[in-house]
């Protein structure tokens, strides 16, 4: 499998230009994946620079590359700061963390991340991880479904799919994707099919990953890690990502508080490279469909 089949890196040269490579700076890829944007980075660091990538998915891992300025980690990246200081690092240059799924899990039939396969409801990203999308169906209860239903999939129609789960679910267990499709496609509008089970699988997903904690515990150590002056780069694919990212670029904490000094001074640790998110042009959605809801956030650290 080549490596633009496994993922095609969003808004690569965007990604570039917003961190200022210094060639002889130390990097962060929080999201290695396909690695299309850590080999770029890296082919423009020179011998004093070096990058760490991060990636909790053994297939992601055993596709990286050797190459003196290049480390790879097997770790999620919400541990970052303390794998910083295992390398003996006391400050980075920039972070990177792209938080899109790779094309790789959506394609592949066994990790159940797609409707559009048949299988095990896995969508787990670390196959070492005990909870898999099935356990979730079949122990959460019915309020605890339809919170991240509607929390996460922002669906309309939560609260009735996680009543219809449930006493689905003690008839026989929801284990496989086409026997969930079975059970919730009748609450489903067939003009909106894809969009609201894409909604839906992405609920499961953020939720079997954790991928809120995750990101809070990430930005909240990115900000530590970063020097003065590095920059922070993001790039998100819901707006639950987005309005975090974007608050805690926006004042430097989780609640999106604006703290200010005795003068009524802003006392945010960032400043806003970008006000609006950079999103891809019409060029790289045609090229590349599932980039059309990336958007890039940059800041550097005062």
């Amino acid at each position: 499998m080549s490596q633009e089949v496994y993922h095609i890196p969003a808004l690569l040269p965007e990604v570039l230009d917003a961190l200022q490579l210094n060639p002889d700076g130390t990097y962060i890829d929080a999201t290695f994946g396909g690695g299309g944007h850590s080999r770029a980075i890296v082919d423009k660091l020179g011998i004093g620079g070096h990058l760490y990538s991060f990636d909790q998915d053994e297939d992601a891992i055993n596709r990286a590359f050797e190459d003196a300025r290049f480390t790879i980690v097997y770790s999620n990246f919400r541990y970052i700061s303390n794998f910083m200081r295992y390398h003996d690092v006391d400050g980075v240059d920039g972070i990177l963390a792209d938080l899109g799924v790779s094309f790789h899990h959506f394609d592949d039939k066994d990790r159940g991340f797609s409707f559009r396969w048949e299988g095990a409801l896995d969508m787990r990203m670390n196959r070492k991880a005990k909870r898999n999308a099935a356990w979730i169906l079949a122990n959460y209860t019915e309020q605890q479904l339809a919170d991240i239903f509607y929390l996460y999939g922002e669906l309309k129609s939560a609260r009735r799919m996680a009543a219809v789960i449930v006493k689905s679910r003690q008839q026989r267990p929801i284990e496989t994707i086409e026997r969930l499709l079975e059970v919730v496609k009748p609450l489903i509008n067939p003009k909106q099919e894809k969009k609201e089970l894409a909604q839906l699988f992405q609920a499961l997903r953020i939720e079997v990953n954790g991928e809120i904690e995750v990101l809070k515990s990430f930005l909240e150590q990115a900000l530590t890690v970063l020097k003065p002056g590095g920059r922070l780069a993001v790039i998100t694919y819901h707006s639950l990502e987005d309005r975090l990212v974007k608050n805690f670029m926006k004042t430097g904490n989780l609640n999106g508080e604006v703290e200010k000094d005795f003068y009524g001074r802003n006392l945010s640790p960032f400043k806003l490279i970008t006000g609006k998110p950079i999103v891809p042009g019409n060029e790289e959605i045609e090229r590349n469909p599932r980039s059309r809801s990336a958007k890039l956030r940059v800041a550097q650290k005062l």
